[in-house]
């Protein structure tokens, strides 16, 4: 029996487009005009997946997507345009449960549609295989924190980021795509702001995405969160998010660590690439001083480095299935028997903390 995908859009003409796509993939495929609709025709429906727009008459894709989670929680991929009103809707959606999202075409859209089609194939076919178990369990552990926060006003971080304890690693390197925006929040905001290994996370993501991106985890956080826009030092105190539609790597100059952006490497599939990132790591430090983490998120991007890494002494974690939105990129990593751990989102950061102290 064919998996049944609901489209929650205004635009008739992206309603026909995207459903021409679908159909072509073999789904059972319905549309609703607005959210209000859409709403109904979740629950009458029962579909398996949820392509969502924002911006939609009578009533836009937020409150339809608190009302889908409340009265019949599926997974949704979000439409977002490419802005950064966009990217800040887009990440609120995500926090809601929203599994993913693609990017909404601009100008033409008969013209552009194809940009995004095997985004939007690929993303659709992941989010039919979630258990939405595990996003809402994600949705109350951002509202406690969310609750957390309210309740103890954070420090100034310019006043606390002093970092005197020092480790024998050197780098965190970190990868993951979709499912990435809750559980990197979920792991990072574990971490005190003392931490002393610098953490750089590659996760697939447009340009203009990840600016906001990085600024909503560094509220979320005690350590400091940038996007990486120009090269920069490798500092402990901090998370560094590479910049969407490029590629990051670690550099030395003047004997120091540094970071710098790259041109998006055309023979790899996913950019940020994590399999870039973390090469660029073996290539300037000893295995032993590096820490891996492969994060929820579909395809193998970093895992065979990463396994190759743990091969020669660098410590390795990835996420368990039991929590993971997609269990792809971890499951790589432990099929190639390169996971020291494999851990729940919620046990990352304690184990990160005590690999830390390791001097």
């Amino acid at each position: 029996m064919s998996k049944k995908v609901l489209i929650i859009e205004d635009s008739a003409l992206m309603r026909k487009h995207i459903r021409s796509i679908l159909e072509g993939q073999g789904y059972t495929v319905e549309t609703a005009r607005n959210g209000e609709e859409g709403v109904e025709k979740t629950v009458s429906f029962e579909p398996d997946a949820i392509t969502l727009d924002i911006n939609m008459p009578v009533m836009d894709g937020i409150t339809c997507l608190s009302l889908i989670m409340q009265k019949r929680p599926t997974p949704v991929v979000m439409v977002s345009s490419l802005t950064e009103k966009g990217a800040m809707a887009t990440f609120e959606a995500l926090e809601l449960g929203a599994v993913d999202y693609v990017a909404k075409p601009g100008g033409t859209v008969s013209i552009n549609i194809r940009d995004i089609e095997l985004d939007l194939i690929e993303k659709v076919k992941a989010a039919c295989r979630v258990r939405m178990g595990n996003k809402l369990g994600l949705r109350n552990r951002l509202r406690v924190q969310r609750e957390k926060s309210i309740a103890t006003p954070k420090v100034m971080k310019d006043n606390i980021v002093n970092i005197s304890a020092e480790s024998a690693y050197k780098v965190v390197v970190v990868g993951v795509s979709t499912g990435g925006p809750g559980t990197l929040q979920t792991v990072l905001s574990e971490l005190p702001a003392d931490f002393p290994i610098p953490i750089v996370v590659a996760q697939h993501m447009p340009s203009r995405f990840t600016q906001v991106f990085a600024e909503r985890l560094n509220k979320e956080c005690d350590l400091n969160v940038l996007e990486v826009s120009k090269p920069c030092d490798l500092q402990a105190g901090n998370v560094y998010i590479a910049r969407g539609d490029a590629d990051i790597k670690i550099i030395r100059r003047a004997g120091r660590l540094m970071l710098t952006n790259i041109p998006a490497d055309p023979n790899y599939l996913w950019h940020p690439s994590v399999e870039k990132l973390a090469a660029s790591a073996q290539e300037l430090l000893p295995a032993s001083q590096i820490i891996c983490v492969q994060l929820t998120g579909m395809g193998n991007d970093g895992a065979k480095t990463m396994a190759a890494l743990n091969q020669a002494g660098a410590k390795t974690i990835a996420e368990a299935e039991s929590t993971a939105v997609v269990y792809g990129m971890p499951r790589e990593l432990v099929q190639l028997g390169g996971a020291d751990k494999v851990l729940p989102n919620t046990e990352i950061a304690k184990t990160l903390r005590n690999w830390s102290m390791k001097k």
